[in-house]
């Protein structure tokens, strides 16, 4: 993970109140936090499994339409429309930044 943790979102709110790396870091620091029910399913690895998308390594703005696709029912999965539906967009861009800060481990 590139700069963030709690320590990383702890010292971005102190000085820069969401500006420029700090934002960045204290966006990492809320995807990570809430990608506990994400990689219940996808694997934080990054390898596919049972069917299930890797989702490590994407590009922000491609989760971002695809979360958004979910939530606005345009993509048919009920799991995933769920999950969807009780994102903000605040959340859905932390958890953006999160996996795409990440790189796939090699199988």
């Amino acid at each position: 993970m590139r700069g963030g943790g709690i320590f990383g979102a702890l010292v971005c709110a102190a000085f820069a109140a969401g500006a420029g790396p700090c934002r960045a870091a204290g966006e990492i620091a809320l995807g990570e936090y809430l990608s506990a029910t994400c990689v219940t399913c996808h694997q934080k690895s990054g390898q596919i499994t049972g069917g299930i998308p890797a989702i490590v390594g994407w590009h922000a703005d491609q989760f971002i339409a695809v979360m958004n696709a979910y939530k606005n029912k345009e993509r048919d999965n009920e799991v995933m429309r769920a999950l969807a539906s009780g994102l903000s967009a605040d959340d859905i861009a932390a958890l953006a930044a999160y996996f795409e800060s990440l790189k796939p481990l090699k199988p």
